[in-house]
């Protein structure tokens, strides 16, 4: 398949938001079409910072993806995260917050993509909690039965500083997928609707990974 049909091929699949340097700034600068100042928000600490309804897909094409995302993090079970352990592996970062509606909505879709995928050794599922304390993270993961480890970022803010330079989570709920080789491959801003996406995500960079 050359370029141009694979670009089609994409875009009637997910979407995709235009690959050009103004969409590159303006995703990188939190001011989408899709963040209505929701990053702004969150840095106010206001409880209206998500995006609700399906989320807008940016893919980022292999040539064109910057180093790979550094990180060191402990998990809410007191288990080291880190970015070197994960080299080779599909990494999938869910960034939320327990009182965030669209977070509560897409919990099932993550398990259930994350369920999928819980006997292959060469993906990875980390929730990054960007404002709770742990007893309510805890309850939250409790009332969803979320089964992937999660990071308490609102302290620390270790997990966010990483993308800096990326493509950024810019609002809650964002879902970012890192290649095998740490860097972002895709993200999607606003909640998981289904699990189609995210599902064919993953395994194009798994499928990528192999053929590497």
């Amino acid at each position: 398949m050359n370029s141009t049909s694979s670009v089609s091929v994409t875009s009637k699949r997910f979407a995709v938001l235009a690959a050009t340097a103004i969409a590159a700034a303006l995703v990188l600068s939190g001011c989408s079409s899709d963040s209505g100042g929701l990053a702004k928000q969150y840095g106010n600490g206001t409880t209206q910072n998500y995006i609700s309804g399906d989320g807008a897909v940016t893919e980022v094409s292999a040539k064109d993806r910057t180093d790979p995302v550094t990180f060191r993090a402990e998990d809410s079970n007191g288990d080291t995260v880190s970015s070197e352990d994960l080299r080779g592996k599909v990494v999938v970062l869910n960034f939320w917050y327990a009182s965030c509606p669209p977070c509560r909505a897409e919990a099932k879709y993550l398990n259930q993509v994350h369920e999928d995928y819980a006997d292959d050794d060469d993906v990875a599922f980390i929730g990054v909690n960007v404002r709770d304390e742990a007893q309510t993270a805890a309850a939250f993961e409790r009332t969803f039965d979320v089964q992937y480890p999660t990071v308490l970022d609102q302290r620390s803010g270790t997990m966010q500083l990483a993308m800096s330079g990326q493509i950024a989570p810019n609002a809650v709920p964002a879902t970012i997928v890192l290649d095998t080789k740490g860097r972002v491959a895709a993200r999607v801003l606003g909640a998981i609707d289904g699990t189609s996406i995210l599902q064919t995500l993953v395994s194009d960079e798994l499928d990528a990974g192999k053929a590497s």
